[in-house]
């Protein structure tokens, strides 16, 4: 069993953004150089950061979990409401190919008054016969019925089902990089509270040394430039403090918008994800192959390119002969008591001989589109490989930098030990105390970072293997 790691600091995790997308550098003043941590994968889109608020703001303070941040955003967050749309709007269209090829009966009840001109129909005029005729109500009642057999219509439906079936795969890899989000402004607000813990411990260091200065300078033992660079280390680890707390408030309102919380409604985070290595069972080979079996957005992509298949073939079938059945019975009569019985029965061919290019044009951009998305799949197989073995390329390299930045931290913190204990005893100025400081705070922050790139690679290796919403706790915050 892994215990957390408490360092002064919550241990952080992140996933599918780049260190870019981290806060910014604090202000000069207070810059500390850290070495570099490698980045996962590129940012998600844009539209994964917004939601649809839902509800009214409850009083007091909410506690958020980061379970509860994840089903909220995969409810609330725009790119699943946008997804869930997408889906009606592609059975919408399924229904219409259908309703091509399903027979119709519709009633048409009528009543209308007319007069006819005889002779406008070619009849010629004769004795005691009026030109004219009318005003007469015709009262008509029927049933209509048709019928069409069409194997272009056939193939376009099954090319919307299988529409269909790549919105809904769209709907579940949505969902993961929703979860990717979340998960990571969350833990991104975990690394601004980190910060903000780290730096008001060495406010409070910072604090301790300016009152020894003075005091050593009032006993006549320190000269007052000891006093001075006290005094300007102590308000650069107050400024860095500030710069930290704005950037927590900031992350706050991120995480309030990725996951549809009412506006105006205050809330702490619950959660501290440890600081645990990968499952025994996660090897580079395992998560090739779960990637290739598991992603959604593969085999979305391997539906459209299937609808596109039948999207030509459906083309091609223009050129086949198509039948058509229709069929009507009503009474019709002057009024309902004086009426008859008529009907009509017609079955037509429809036989293509010249269509202008019409069927040919549609051939060749349904094959356009096909090879498109040939193409996308192509690409999407590779970036996949790629995504899972950069992922374990960046764990591997995170690993060993927060082995290093734990043991530098320690050390960091023996140096400045030691430093004030030379400084108390007059041994030495406050400079090498500063310096020491400023060495702990450096070492802080590259801990800060290097755990964040190492929960960053793993949240992007579930990610690359398809299994965000079920891998959360195993990966994250298994105990």
């Amino acid at each position: 069993m892994t215990k957390p790691i408490k360092l002064g600091f919550a241990v952080l995790a992140c996933s599918t953004l780049s260190l870019a997308q981290l806060p910014g550098p604090p202000p000069a003043s207070t810059v500390t150089q850290t070495m570099p941590v490698p980045t996962a994968v590129p940012p998600p889109q844009a539209g994964f950061s917004g939601s649809v608020p839902s509800g009214e703001a409850i009083p007091g303070i909410l506690d958020l979990s980061l379970e509860d941040a994840l089903k909220r955003g995969l409810k609330y967050n725009l790119a699943v409401v946008e997804s869930g749309t997408s889906i009606e709007a592609r059975r919408a269209q399924r229904l219409l190919a259908l309703s091509k090829i399903l027979p119709s009966l519709n009633l048409r009840p009528s009543i209308s008054d007319q007069q006819i001109n005889l002779a406008a129909y070619g009849f010629p005029r004769s004795p005691g016969v009026p030109s004219v005729v009318g005003p007469f109500k015709i009262v008509d009642l029927r049933a209509l019925s048709g019928l069409n057999l069409s194997v272009e219509a056939y193939r376009n439906f099954r090319a919307g089902s299988e529409a269909v079936n790549a919105a809904q795969l769209s709907l579940r890899d949505a969902r993961d990089q929703v979860v990717q989000v979340v998960i990571e402004v969350y833990l991104q607000t975990i690394a601004s509270d980190a910060r903000i813990t780290a730096a008001q411990a060495q406010a409070n260091t910072a604090e301790q040394l300016y009152r020894q200065a003075v005091d050593r300078k009032n006993a006549g033992t320190a000269p007052g430039i000891d006093v001075l660079r006290s005094q300007v280390e102590w308000q650069s680890q107050q400024e860095r403090q500030i710069y930290y707390e704005g950037q927590f408030d900031q992350q706050k309102l991120a995480l309030a918008r990725a996951i549809g919380l009412p506006p105006g409604q205050q809330f702490r985070l619950t959660d501290h994800v440890q600081d645990t290595p990968l499952p025994a069972d996660v090897s580079l080979e395992s998560s090739l192959q779960a990637a290739s079996q598991s992603r959604s957005d593969y085999k979305a992509a391997e539906s459209l390119v299937h609808a596109s298949e039948l999207e030509v073939s459906a083309a091609r079938a223009a050129r086949i002969p198509s039948l058509s059945f229709s069929a009507d019975y009503g009474v019709i009569g002057p009024n309902v008591t004086n009426s008859h019985g008529t009907f009509s029965v017609v079955a037509a061919a429809n036989i293509p001989v010249f269509e202008g290019g019409r069927i040919r044009a549609n051939i060749d951009q349904a094959q356009a589109r096909l090879e498109q998305r040939k193409a996308e799949r192509e690409n999407l197989r590779g970036q996949i490989d790629a995504d899972v073995r950069v992922a374990f390329l960046n764990l591997r390299t995170a690993r060993r930098q927060v082995d290093v930045a734990r043991s530098n931290l320690g050390l960091a913190k023996q140096q400045l030990a030691q430093a004030q204990d030379r400084f108390a005893a007059g041994v030495t100025n406050n400079l090498e105390v500063v310096q020491s400081q400023e060495a702990v705070a450096n070492a802080d922050e590259t801990l800060i970072a290097s755990l964040y790139s190492f929960n960053s690679a793993k949240a992007a290796l579930m990610r690359a293997r398809g299994e965000s919403e079920e891998a959360v706790s195993r990966y994250l915050t298994r105990k």
